[in-house]
């Protein structure tokens, strides 16, 4: 199998140098005056930074007290959210305040130190279970309470009642025994710095904020809401506001969460091990919205590594990487559209895409902005759908989005999560159907997302082999893992249920599925029946259709796949003669369609009649599979020219043929899609750093009227499309179509009938040659007195010569091309010419 050309990637071309390892915060400034240091701390020969405790501030109150610690550095200096709802945290000071009578002192009845063992343990950042050494715990005489509080001067407990000080263990520990038969279930830590005091919740005092139920569902790799579970959550528990933290890394030892909340330091926050599921949790009380977060992780081998959280729904833009506490306060007003979108299927639909990159669009434009623009646009020239270029966070942009490192949120480029709702809100209210490109195939390597996640190979296949993909410098998923398939079905589920999406373009399916795609002999190992199929890729595909369509109706699917992959679009329990069941996906790029038709209009005119076959070809398996007739963007870059610059001949021609190509397109079995810049035909490639060249439409522009009439024709096409049943209407079935002239290869013409679902007819004709045929005679069915012309893509007003058949044609008693009637018409140079019965 020959791979197609690809995407640029990390090795091509050559990414910007690999980021340094992100450093460790406590590494990087002194500590504060008077403070002490752990064990762990001097064998690195540092000080830790301000406490880990001011968690319980707001940003006011951290600002205050940051004007009198000495300065630190943080592995990603903050990148504010666009929105100032995303920039508030809560403040306990302000949402709980203490008591106002002051609670009776207590007098400890003994110490309870942390054993040495845990002790070591938590200093390290290796222990499993924290809350069952920190925290309140019953003991004989009364209550134990201890603490965790690098560079505390004190630290008490405080309830409605009760007023303790914890007994200085050292390197950060406080504990003591109080003579209480329980802990009050509201207590609170109340701690004094050199420059500042706080009283906040114990966050080692909360049960597990994550259910047995989700565990179990994790455990199984069938948590089809995983984004609920895993990630940061605000939310109350325990009667506590603040914020879930919770992570999948089986391998690690130990793991911590870090941030802005803690400077970075999360000495004093690890997480515990829930279980043998390989998640771990800490509910932080008085972290919010808007906060950064990583999980700092201890690798088996006991080195450390600082991790965007793999669920993270909002991030900071690139080039930091920081991972952004979410909540979604969107209002969704697109009720109608989600009613009746699963009211046909897509292959039964009319379905028009226009492919955009969302950040070169109109460079700069935000989501809301571009919400103020795009549906307009898009709706004005009669597009069902637009497709969106993979939105999901990238950290390097000329991968285009196809190398990602936020699978659940979207790109921080352009605005925040709820930003880009609005926008898909606004398409929907446009009656405008959003689909977005997926990209389950593979990752980048990013020592900070999800390479190696906890030390070991996690989402990536444990054999290196398997692991690396051979064209992108990327790694390939473990689809035989129940936990990343999981992770990958739900991050489909998500898009869809959160976001709104209609349909996913699932992007390199042919790389996923066979062993041995762009591997030589020996780089590759059979499956266990010999085969070159890959039987955990194909499950995993299965699973997704079938999850996906099950969860949120009127959603559609689609493959861009290269091969000749038996069942792409057949229903998952119908079994092939290959012995698989279909794929389960609704429609599938018809990609030899694409490079057939485009290796054809390429020919100089009087070379294509040695080339016909690769026009009519398609036609021979077109109802193989749901097919989409995809003009996308990886055929106008890297050298392959813009779709009009591939046409040969004078700029009249190139424009001509360019009409008449796109006149043929949308006639032919299948669903159109064409990347932005084609439809008003662009000369130059499209290259993400700027975009579409607009200025080919202002008015001053010379040869506005060349490119701005190209633009009016796929408008015009979409709207003849649209209300004529027999372009969309059985698509798939093989009695929708009939050729009427498909041998006519001197004369560079091809023809033939769409029928709708009750048999009427349209007759499309397509001449690739740059002259013109008068009186040529078609056979069509006798039935219809008349028939009139719809659409020309010669016409005056889109940049054509003007030859037309403007009078309704009479059909004549005179057999032709098997059928008892035939038309006699003019055939305009280079264009293509619609007809339906008048």
């Amino acid at each position: 199998m020959t791979p197609r050309p690809r995407k640029p990637s990390a090795e091509a071309p050559a990414p910007p140098p690999p980021r340094t390892p992100e450093p460790d915060p406590a590494e990087q400034r002194p500590a504060p005056k008077g403070t002490r240091k752990t064990p762990a701390q001097k064998a690195r020969g540092t000080a830790k930074a301000a406490d880990a405790a001011k968690a319980a501030k707001s940003p006011r109150a951290s600002r205050k007290t940051a004007a009198k610690t000495p300065p630190k550095a943080t592995p990603n200096p903050p990148n504010p959210p666009k929105t100032q709802k995303t920039q508030k945290t809560q403040n306990p000071a302000k949402t709980q305040p203490p008591p106002a009578e002051a609670p009776s002192p207590v007098t400890a009845v003994a110490a309870s130190p942390v054993p040495e063992e845990d002790r070591a343990r938590l200093l390290e950042g290796t222990h499993h279970d924290p809350h069952g050494v920190l925290g309140a715990h019953p003991v004989p005489g009364g209550t134990a309470f201890r603490a965790l509080r690098p560079y505390a001067k004190a630290v008490s407990v405080v309830a409605k009642d009760v007023r303790a000080e914890l007994r200085d263990d050292g390197d950060g520990f406080f504990s003591a025994v109080l003579p209480l038969p329980a802990a009050p279930d509201d207590y609170r830590l109340h701690i004094t710095y050199e420059d500042t005091e706080l009283e906040i919740h114990d966050a080692y005092r909360f049960l597990p904020s994550l259910g047995d139920f989700d565990l179990h569902l994790i455990g199984e790799g069938r948590h089809e809401e995983l984004w609920k579970a895993l990630g940061a959550h605000p939310m109350t528990h325990q009667a506590a506001t603040g914020t879930r933290f919770t992570v999948w890394a089986p391998n690690a030892r130990g793991v911590r969460v870090v941030g802005g909340f803690n400077f970075w330091d999360g000495t004093g926050f690890p997480m515990r091990s829930l279980g043998g599921t390989g998640v771990w949790e800490l509910f932080v009380p008085s972290v919010g919205e808007g906060e950064l977060y990583k999980f700092e992780i201890t690798r088996p081998d006991g080195t450390k590594t600082m991790r965007a959280d793999p669920l993270a729904r909002h991030t900071q833009a690139p080039p930091a990487n920081s991972s952004v506490v979410h909540e979604s306060h969107h209002e969704w007003h697109d009720a109608q559209w989600l009613a009746r979108r699963a009211e046909r299927p897509a292959h039964e639909a009319p379905f028009s895409v226009y492919e955009v990159h969302l950040a070169s669009w109109r460079p700069g434009l935000t989501y809301r902005q571009l919400a103020e623009q795009l549906p307009a646009y898009v709706s004005d020239l009669g597009f069902t759908h637009v497709e969106l270029m993979p939105v999901a966070e990238h950290p390097f942009g000329g991968s285009w989005g196809y190398q990602v490192t936020g699978f659940y949120a979207p790109t921080a480029r352009l605005g925040t999560p709820d930003d880009f709702k609005y926008l898909v809100d606004a398409l929907h209210r446009a009656g405008i159907g959003v689909l977005m490109d997926w990209v389950p195939a593979h990752f980048p390597r990013d020592d900070w997302a999800l390479a190696e996640f906890d030390g070991r190979p996690l989402y990536e296949h444990e054999d290196p082999l398997r692991a690396a993909h051979p064209d992108w410098g990327t790694l390939e998923f473990d689809y035989g893992r129940k936990e990343v398939r999981n992770f990958l079905v739900a991050n489909a589920c998500y898009w869809c249920e959160e976001f709104h999406i209609d349909g996913l373009r699932v992007d390199a399916v042919a790389s996923m599925l066979y062993l041995d795609y762009s591997r030589e002999h020996g780089q590759w190992t059979p499956n266990v029946h010999g085969g070159r199929e890959n039987l955990d890729a194909v499950a995993f595909l299965q699973e997704m259709n079938a999850t996906v369509y099950r969860r949120a109706p009127g959603v559609v699917t689609i493959a861009e796949e290269s091969t000749a992959w038996d069942g792409v679009t057949r229903a998952t329990h119908h079994q092939g003669p290959g012995g698989f069941g279909g794929l389960g996906f609704g429609l599938k790029w018809n990609m030899g369609w694409m490079h057939d038709s485009l290796d054809y209009v390429a020919k100089e005119p009087v070379h294509r009649k040695h080339h016909h076959n690769e026009m009519t070809f398609s036609m021979v398996y077109a109802y193989s599979e749901n097919y989409v007739l995809p003009i996308s963007h990886d055929e106008v870059v890297h050298g392959k020219r813009s779709l009009v610059s591939k046409m040969p001949g004078d700029w009249w021609q190139q424009r001509a043929t360019h009409r008449a190509y796109l006149g043929f397109m949308w006639a032919h079995p299948g669903k159109q899609l064409l990347f932005m810049g084609q439809e008003f035909a662009q000369g130059a490639e499209w290259s993400e750093a700027h975009g579409p060249d607009w200025w080919l439409l202002d008015p001053a522009y010379g040869a506005e009227p060349d490119h701005r009439g190209v633009r009016d024709l796929v408008r015009d096409l979409n709207s003849v499309y649209r209300g004529e049943a027999a372009l969309w209407q059985r698509d798939t079935d093989p009695g929708g179509f009939a050729w009427v002239e498909g041998d006519a290869a001197e004369d560079n013409v091809f023809a033939f009938l769409r029928y709708d679902a009750q048999g009427a007819p349209l007759l499309a004709v397509s001449h690739f040659s740059p002259v013109v045929r008068h009186a040529y005679r078609l056979g069509v069915p006798d039935e219809f007195a008349a028939w009139q012309e719809v659409l020309n893509t010669d016409e005056a007003r889109y940049g054509g010569s003007d030859v037309t058949n403007p009078d309704p044609l009479k059909p004549e008693p005179v057999g032709s091309h098997g059928r008892p009637a035939s038309l006699r018409l003019t055939l305009p140079p280079l264009a293509t010419v619609w007809l339906r019965p008048a």
